[in-house]
C-alpha cells in the first residue's frame, strides 16, 4: 500500500516537474528532488562606473567643460593600465536645470552635462590606485565595485557535480526509507545559475600604498540548482 501512495505523494508536492517529465513504468515509483551544489572563488574581476558631472549657464559650455574632464578621466584609466576593451560610454546626457518658487513660473539657470563609463578592472591589486587616480583626474561620481569570476565555467561545472551528487544521496535516503532502490535517473534539468559575494576577506595586496583607496575582493560563491527525477523500484 505504501508504494502505491509514494508517487502520488510526491507528484502532489513537485507539480510542475511532474508534468514534463519522463513517463515511468506503470510500476515505477517517481522521485523528484531539487538540490544545489555551491562552490567559492577569489573574484578576479571588478566593474565600477566612473562619471563627470559638469555645470555651466550654456549648453555649449557645459558640454565643453565636461569633455575636457571626462578626456583626463578616461587619460588616467589608461595610464593605469586599463585597456581601450574594458572602457565603455554608458551615459552621456544634458539636463536644463531650473530655479522653482512658489506660485512662480520655473526659471532656466543652467545647464548640466553627465558622462560616464563603465570600466572592467582585471588587476584588482591596482583597484585602489585606479580609484585615486579618476578622482584626480576629475571624476565627481564613483560607484562600485561589483566582483565577479572572469571564467566561472570550470567552477560551474564542479557545482553542477556537486548538485548531481546532492540529488542522488537524497533519493538513496527517500528510497531507503520507503524500502526501496534507485532504479535509474529520468530527468535532468538545471534551473539556475548564481553568483554572490561571501564572506569577506582581506587581500593584503590591496594595501602595499597607504594612500590607496582600501578596496576588498571577498570571495564569491557561484551555485547551480537542478532538478532530478528519479526511478524507484523494489
Amino acid at each position: 500500500m505504501m508504494n502505491r501512495l509514494l508517487p502520488l505523494l510526491l507528484l502532489t508536492a513537485t507539480p510542475a516537474l511532474a508534468a514534463d517529465g519522463d513517463r515511468l513504468p506503470d510500476h515505477g515509483t517517481r522521485l523528484d528532488i531539487v538540490a544545489t551544489g555551491e562552490v567559492q572563488r577569489t573574484p578576479d574581476i571588478a566593474t565600477i562606473g566612473a562619471g563627470v558631472v559638469t555645470q555651466a549657464n550654456e549648453a555649449g559650455k557645459a558640454m565643453a567643460a565636461n569633455a575636457d574632464r571626462m578626456a583626463a578621466t578616461v587619460a588616467a584609466l589608461r595610464k593605469a593600465g586599463v585597456a581601450d576593451r574594458d572602457i565603455q560610454t554608458s551615459q552621456v546626457s544634458l539636463q536644463p536645470q531650473y530655479r522653482y518658487g512658489d506660485n512662480q513660473p520655473p526659471v532656466l539657470t543652467g545647464y548640466q552635462v553627465a558622462n560616464r563609463v563603465t570600466v572592467r578592472l582585471r588587476d584588482l591589486k591596482n583597484a585602489g590606485r585606479v580609484l585615486d587616480a579618476l578622482v584626480a583626474a576629475g571624476a565627481n561620481q564613483i560607484d562600485g565595485p561589483t566582483f565577479g569570476v572572469d571564467k566561472p565555467e570550470s567552477a560551474l561545472d564542479e557545482a553542477r557535480t556537486q548538485a548531481i551528487a546532492t540529488a542522488r544521496a537524497r533519493a538513496e535516503l527517500y528510497a531507503k526509507a520507503a524500502g526501496l532502490k534507485v532504479v535509474r535517473i529520468a530527468r535532468i534539468s538545471e534551473s539556475g545559475q548564481m553568483e554572490s559575494p561571501i564572506r569577506p576577506m582581506a587581500m593584503a595586496a590591496m594595501r602595499n600604498k597607504a594612500a590607496d583607496t582600501p578596496v576588498e575582493a571577498g570571495e564569491q560563491s557561484l551555485s547551480v540548482t537542478v532538478s532530478v527525477s528519479f526511478e524507484l523500484g523494489q
